[in-house]
């Protein structure tokens, strides 16, 4: 019998799988308070514009969760664990919180946005690490923040002047 390693060929460098590490985790940890805060704005929208805002707003959660799915079975593919409980989520994240309660959707919506430029800081800055490190991961990446700057596009819309 033969036995199979989780971990394709070349991921049991240390120095790959640690780095892959060091910059997918805080990703998937900033995806993932990103899709509470969203969840959080959409249960409390109110306004001008409701029922636009509010599906924005499952879009932009939804693409949160493919994003940080994707990044966490990288790190996953590669044969490294992740902590992304929600204790972890809550202590490391870089993403602010939304008001509480019933907002009118201008209100929320800037909330949202800063909580997208928040992450959209910890995906340049993997897409920098990860550039010469992994090309596979920098491209998870660079695919993930295309789609949260779209999302960032039409919710910003709502409020531009």
């Amino acid at each position: 019998m033969t036995t199979v390693d989780a971990a394709p060929k070349g991921a049991k460098d240390p120095e790959l799988t640690s780095g892959v590490a060091q910059y997918l985790a805080p990703v998937v940890i900033d995806l993932t308070a990103l899709a509470l805060e969203g969840k959080q704005a959409h249960w409390h929208v109110r306004g001008n514009n409701f029922i636009a805002v509010h599906e924005l707003l499952d879009t932009l959660v939804d693409h949160a969760r493919a994003g940080l799915d994707q990044a966490a079975e990288r790190i996953a593919a590669l044969g490294l664990p992740l902590d992304a409980r929600t204790a972890t989520v809550a202590k490391k994240t870089s993403v602010p919180s939304v008001r509480e309660g019933f907002q009118q959707s201008d209100l929320l919506l800037a909330d949202i946005v800063t909580a997208i430029d928040a992450v959209l800081v910890t995906l340049r800055a993997a897409m920098e690490g990860l550039g010469e490190l992994d090309p596979v991961s920098e491209d998870i990446v660079i695919g993930i923040t295309d789609q949260i700057e779209l999302d960032r596009w039409f919710l910003f819309s709502h409020i531009a002047e």
